[in-house]
């Protein structure tokens, strides 16, 4: 009895420490290391298994041999095999021994020496776990159903939530999730297949990330577990891992509410550094500006529009009214030249980029000047697709320096890409559409846009739901003109095509109303002879280059330092230069501060340069016509002030 007492109790004894040793173990290969090499290489160890989540630990349940080796380049730290060894530079060896490495400075991202080595084993373990297919319950199924579902029906048959999930290989590299946020996003129109180029390459803690997903999770899962400030650097990023693992590094910094932003506004006398609160965002439309028949705007322009209330006023309908605060993001094309060329967009040598605008701006571009309305329409998002689509977009805009091709990646597939990877809803996953008007209609038809707000076109305009094109109200202004004057022309653009020598000749006959229907006209007709002489200088500056003429030598240098210049609004990164990594923070505020000031203030200083350059080049008849709208301007505004005055109006101090 006593015996079998005994053997019980050895096997309770043996199955108790069989458990207690269940999990990741690291083991060190002795042979040939000193008693103090023994000891500093496993203090690295053991930092290194402190520094593991606690489920990496539990899941990756084997025994790892750590070794050291001369077998490697030099300036190699370590490598895994792809299961269970993990060789390090035996190089390294002597200064991790002595202690020197502790302070050793290095070029690489983690400073010393003795971080870089630390930061190489969670590389290179992270590896292993990633190869092991430690799926969770609920993955695994998934995956299967999927497989099972694609050996079927084929990619054609998959349903949206089995994209990307039907050929798994690895943890965490191949999971649409963390691609969709590392920048591997889908193509458009290819069921799923991700595009093979990553370029979030500004603001990166190491460019080596970007050259695969494998080598983009072990590269950020040290920066996860080593950095307290990468919540707040990457934070979505941060939240995937977080919520991978069911767990954080217990030393976090505390992050800022808001995102800093470059605003891309025109105003070079306003600074450009301004910062959004995704808790003030209230609500993102999709911001559609109509066609027209230019090369690049046939089929609309897709933006986003941030629905942002006024500092104090609580989230509602009526921070509809706050337009001054809105802003839209707008990826487009960076032309580092005045030629937009329709091969270069075709072939994609334009660089793509997240512009961040003011809605006003946007408003005046589209409706007064292109002469095409806006259409602002609202997204069905949750209050926390809206927090984190607002969070992405503030990282795209530090991080993304994408290629524009009009057809496959322009800006509809840009705002696609962003709202997917941002808000994560499901519903947008197999949306598939390369067009802006088109993108609109399945947003529509999916329940993603609320376009019943356009249904009533006059309170869509009372309530900035759609912002119409101009040409109507100058069509109805030069109906008034026709109502009062015996003009012969029957359209307005045939009104603003005729001098304004023509056109000064009514001013005297006309009343107050008409008077103040000419003045909108004279702006207009103002705005265009602007746009011809914009066109008529291109056109110039381009024969001029192409034939050497050196008259044109002074704006040309001027011109091309406003577009060298100008990049930093597209391409933020580029003013912190290559310290940081992600989301600018409170250490790098200052010197944002002063670079962004610096530039716009070059910036102010140029555009005026070039307009006095420029007025001297233009065609006799042009500048002379540009003189006569001003000198129209002038003089009707002075005519409509009389007759304001004549009729008792106030007249303000």
């Amino acid at each position: 009895m006593r015996r079998l007492v005994a053997w019980l109790l050895a096997g309770t004894v043996l199955l108790c420490a069989s458990a207690a040793q269940a999990g990741l173990q690291l083991r060190l290969k002795t042979d040939g290391l000193s008693p103090a090499e023994q000891q500093a290489s496993q203090a690295l160890l053991d930092e290194a298994m402190r520094a593991l989540p606690p489920r990496f630990i539990e899941q990756l349940d084997r025994r790892i041999d750590v070794g050291w080796t001369d077998k490697m380049p030099e300036n190699a730290y370590g490598q895994a095999s792809l299961v269970s060894e993990l060789d390090l530079n035996q190089n390294l060896l002597a200064s991790l021994t002595d202690g020197s490495a502790a302070t050793q400075k290095t070029n690489r991202p983690h400073g010393t020496v003795r971080r870089e080595m630390l930061a190489t084993v969670l590389h290179e373990l992270t590896h292993i776990y990633d190869r092991a297919r430690l799926w969770s319950k609920d993955e695994r199924t998934l995956i299967r159903r999927c497989s099972r579902q694609n050996n079927i029906t084929g990619l054609i048959g998959l349903t949206d939530q089995c994209r990307g999930q039907n050929d798994r290989r690895f943890t965490l590299s191949d999971d649409p999730r963390l691609l969709d946020l590392a920048g591997w996003p889908q193509y458009v129109g290819r069921r799923g297949e991700r595009e093979q180029n990553n370029h979030q390459v500004a603001r990166s803690p190491d460019i080596y990330e970007t050259t695969s997903p494998l080598e983009f999770v072990a590269v950020n899962m040290e920066y996860f577990l080593l950095d307290p400030s990468y919540a707040c650097r990457r934070p979505s990023l941060f939240r995937y891992y977080k919520e991978h693992f069911g767990w954080a590094p217990p030393e976090q910094e505390t992050c800022a509410q808001t995102f800093a932003f470059l605003n891309a506004g025109n105003d070079f006398a306003k600074t450009p550094l301004g910062q959004v609160d995704p808790e003030r965002v209230y609500e993102i439309d999709y911001l559609l500006a109509e066609a027209n028949q230019n090369l690049v705007s046939r089929w609309g322009h897709s933006m986003l529009r941030l629905v942002i209330c006024a500092p104090g006023r609580p989230r509602g309908p009526d921070c509809r009214l706050d337009l001054d605060q809105h802003l839209v993001l707008s990826y487009r094309a960076f032309v580092g030249d005045v030629q937009l060329s329709s091969w270069d967009g075709l072939v994609g040598k334009y660089p793509s980029r997240l512009f961040v605008l003011p809605l006003a701006q946007v408003i005046d571009e589209y409706t007064k000047t292109e002469l095409r309305g806006l259409a602002s329409v609202p997204l069905k998002l949750t209050r926390q697709e809206i927090n984190d689509t607002v969070e992405h977009a503030a990282e795209m805009h530090w991080s993304y320096d994408g290629n524009y091709f009009f057809i496959s990646n322009n800006c509809a597939v840009e705002s696609l890409k962003l709202l997917r990877s941002g808000s994560a809803n499901p519903q947008l996953t197999g949306l598939d559409n390369i067009t802006p008007n088109g993108l609109l209609e399945v947003l529509s038809a999916r329940g993603l846009a609320d376009t019943s707000v356009l249904n009533d076109k006059r309170e869509a305009l009372r309530l900035g739901y759609h912002f119409d094109s101009f040409r109507e109200r100058y069509q109805a202004m030069f109906d008034v003109l026709r109502k009062h004057l015996p003009i012969k022309q029957t359209q307005v653009e045939d009104w603003l095509a005729l001098s304004a020598e023509e056109r000064r000749q009514w001013f005297s006959q006309a009343d107050l109303r008409t008077s103040a229907a000419l003045l909108l006209l004279e702006q207009a007709s103002y705005r265009r002879q602007l746009m011809l002489a914009q066109d008529e200088v291109k056109q110039r500056y381009l024969g001029a280059r192409e034939l050497k003429n050196g008259g044109m030598e002074k704006a040309n240098n001027t011109l091309q330092q406003i577009l060298a210049n100008s990049g930093f609004l597209s391409r933020p990164a580029e003013l912190l230069g290559s310290g940081g990594y992600g989301l600018p923070q409170p250490s790098e505020s200052k010197r944002l501060e002063s670079e962004s000031a610096e530039r716009q203030k070059q910036l102010q200083s140029l555009t005026g340069e070039l307009d006095k350059e420029v007025r001297v080049l233009l065609e006799p008849s042009r500048a002379a016509e540009i003189a006569a709208s001003e000198a129209n301007l002038k003089q009707v505004g002075e005519h409509l002030r009389a007759l304001h005055k004549a009729a008792g109006g106030l007249e303000l101090p």
